[in-house]
């Protein structure tokens, strides 16, 4: 019983997904970072910007309606002496009639911090207010005196609003007649302004959600098309890995069954008829035993030759279909072997030449290498018409080379000259591909080369046992 936790947690498709999402998912989070991060940075100082302005331009009217209120009253002030208190009457009541807007006013402190003007808020007039501060701890009456003996500025703070009863934000101007030791000022409420700043900033925020929902959705149909045209290719993949499939598997039953029409047709052609000779000949060999004729020991003798040469037979099918020397002495006497069995099989003129290998071939690459020089022997005793065979097998820095070179007619036009193409040379082809290695077929009428190269990873290394060595050396 297999275990839930021995299956793995994703398929081939789902891992390639995740490659294939990841860094696109990963990109667009650090893309809606930055754009947010770089949207807001802008957009504060825009809306920086825009208070400033807005200040400004609520401090240059500020600064407009004293100097307005001022004019108002400067005859009298400049005639009047320090303690003319007549004069101190009408200044005051000039700046007390004096209103603009809503909640606009002015209003009169002395140094000491006494309010003698404020038309708006009456209870304050006649109180000294000097440690008067705002609900943040601003001082108030104190910085405006501060600034008036100065000569005049601006302060802001928290202050009620006439209209709403509540508490805004406000900027007052100020200046000081000294003869007097007044600080006269008004001030404006800048309650729109920071309206308008958070108007402001609720827009870019927004404009941010906005931004992160196409980002989100931009991502999401990129996803989309992502896995839509994955698995439109992994469907179209498996189904031409399917038909690959098939077609390796249809190409797999052909090749067991050339090959047992081989082993039977050798069976037939060479082992039977060897045996149902002997046969023959032991039952006259019987005959004459049984009448005391003197030729009945020529009859057995002969007999006993053709059942040795049906084992010679056997043995002959045998090596071919798994040679006892590729494994006992290597690669090098399995091939010499193979091209003296060829020559005087065929009557084909056949040459072996090889290098001693410095390093082993592993049991893959001899099978294979071994596999390609029968296939190409047997093209060449059928096909070629060839009178002389050469083969040539060595090792050397990139790995073991086999050439295989025959002095027939070629390979025939009306036949596909690649390595692919029929069943032989697909099986060289493809015994090669697995071990990583190649195959060169060149062919003209004057014969045909194949050379077949394993790559040194198919090479042992020579730090085996000698006994080893001298077992499967090729």
């Amino acid at each position: 019983m297999r275990l839930l936790s021995d299956r793995p947690w994703l398929n081939y498709g789902q891992k390639l997904f995740l490659i294939a999402t990841l860094p696109f998912l990963l990109a667009a989070v650090v893309i809606s970072v930055l754009v947010t991060l770089q949207s807001r940075q802008l957009a504060e100082r825009e809306i920086s910007a825009l208070e400033q302005q807005l200040i400004a331009a609520k401090r240059a009217e500020l600064k407009n309606y004293l100097s307005i209120a001022r004019t108002s009253f400067i005859n009298i002030y400049g005639r009047a002496a320090p303690d003319d208190d007549q004069a101190m009457l009408e200044v005051s009541q000039i700046l007390s009639a004096t209103l603009y807007g809503q909640d606009g006013y002015f209003f009169v402190y002395d140094y000491d911090g006494t309010n003698l003007v404020s038309p708006r808020q009456t209870d304050l007039i006649g109180s000294n207010w000097m440690d008067l501060k705002d609900a943040n701890h601003i001082p108030i009456t104190q910085e405006l005196i501060r600034i008036a003996r100065s000569g005049g500025g601006y302060h802001s703070y928290e202050w009620t609003k006439p209209s709403t009863g509540k508490n805004a934000r406000m900027v007052s101007y100020v200046i000081g007649l000294q003869d007097w030791r007044w600080a006269v000022g008004t001030g404006v409420f800048i309650d729109d302004v920071v309206a308008t700043v958070n108007a402001a900033r609720a827009g870019v925020e927004a404009r941010v959600r906005r931004t992160f929902l196409y980002i989100g959705g931009i991502t999401l149909a990129a996803l989309a098309l992502v896995f839509t045209s994955g698995l439109f290719i992994n469907i179209r993949e498996r189904r031409l890995a399917d038909a690959k499939l098939k077609k390796l598997t249809q190409r797999v039953f052909d090749a067991q069954e050339e090959e047992r029409g081989r082993v039977a047709r050798e069976l037939h052609d060479g082992i039977s008829q060897i045996l149902v000779g002997v046969r023959y000949t032991l039952e006259a060999a019987k005959r004459r035993f049984a009448n005391e004729d003197p030729a009945a020991g020529d009859m057995l003798d002969r007999g006993l030759d053709h059942l040795g040469g049906a084992i010679q037979e056997v043995r002959r099918i045998s090596r071919d279909l798994r040679p006892g020397v590729l494994d006992d002495l290597g690669l090098g006497p399995a091939l010499k072997a193979l091209t003296d069995d060829f020559g005087k099989r065929t009557g084909i003129e056949t040459e072996f030449e090889t290098v001693v290998f410095r390093n082993r071939l592993d049991d893959e690459a001899k099978i294979a290498l071994y596999r390609v020089a029968q296939e190409a022997m047997t093209n060449v005793e059928r096909h070629s018409g060839a009178t002389c065979v050469s083969i040539d097998v060595r090792g050397h820095s990139h790995g073991a080379t086999l050439k295989i070179h025959d002095n027939g007619c070629g390979i025939n036009d009306d036949a596909p000259s690649t390595p692919s193409s029929g069943l032989g040379l697909r099986n060289m082809q493809e015994r090669l591909e697995q071990l990583n290695g190649t195959l060169i077929i060149r062919s003209d009428p004057n014969g045909t080369k194949i050379e077949a190269t394993v790559p040194l990873s198919h090479m042992l290394p020579p730090e085996k046992s000698s006994a080893e060595q001298k077992r499967t050396a090729a």
